[in-house]
């Protein structure tokens, strides 16, 4: 998530709260969106306002708009992947922020997930996950969703960070996960099985971490 947050611009630390509130206020005005009162945000995420206010400034950055649209974030992502392609896997990511389904991402969208993946209890960072690979959003995980996003991870990664891939690699990633996440072999796994199977299996927790810190 280092990655993300650079993105943002957040190694900005010392910073006049006084004037940026006043410049901030002044800046909202001319954005297509206006976030929500920092107090607000502050009570629903683990930042504290000082923080909301350092990302704010950052996203805004980035984009001026107050949103951020998919083509905008697949470009700000591929920088930190030269070697890779991330625009499969930046897609799925976009798709778990854009919790309203509009096409776009709004501050609070951003910050809420962000809150959760830095900030979060283990389970809040599984289900968030969870989430992730329930790419159709019906509430379970088949081995085609979870296929689906352990690809783009590795073609993400490039070749020059997995120089020895022979075979279906990602296939065969998936089909040892499901066999230990399918407690009932229906071919499909709950959010219950999930978060279970990776808190019981230290090598499947590290592995959900990994996937976790490309996020």
């Amino acid at each position: 998530m280092g990655m993300v947050l650079g993105t943002f611009s957040v190694q900005t630390k010392q910073v006049n709260y006084r004037r940026d509130k006043v410049d901030d206020e002044l800046e909202m005005t001319m954005v297509c969106h206006r976030p929500e009162g920092l107090d607000q945000l502050e009570a629903q995420t683990n930042f504290s306002k000082q923080e909301l206010q350092v990302l704010y400034r950052g996203f805004k950055n980035e984009c001026p708009s107050g949103v951020v649209n998919e083509e905008t974030f697949k470009h700000i992502y591929a920088q930190f992947f030269p070697h890779g392609d991330a625009s499969t896997y930046a897609h799925y990511l976009f798709n778990a922020f854009d919790t309203t389904n509009n096409g776009s991402i709004k501050f609070e969208e951003f910050v809420m997930g962000l809150s959760t993946l830095l900030r979060g209890t283990v389970r809040e960072k599984l289900e968030w996950t969870f989430h992730l690979y329930d790419i159709n959003r019906d509430g379970y995980i088949n081995k085609e969703e979870m296929t689906e996003i352990v690809r783009a991870i590795y073609d993400m990664m490039g070749k020059y960070t997995y120089p020895a891939l022979k075979g279906d690699v990602p296939k065969q990633h998936v089909d040892a996960f499901f066999q230990k996440m399918d407690k009932n072999k229906d071919g499909i796994v709950t959010l219950e099985e999930f978060i279970t199977a990776c808190q019981e299996d230290e090598n499947m927790m590290r592995s959900m971490q990994l996937f976790e810190n490309v996020m």
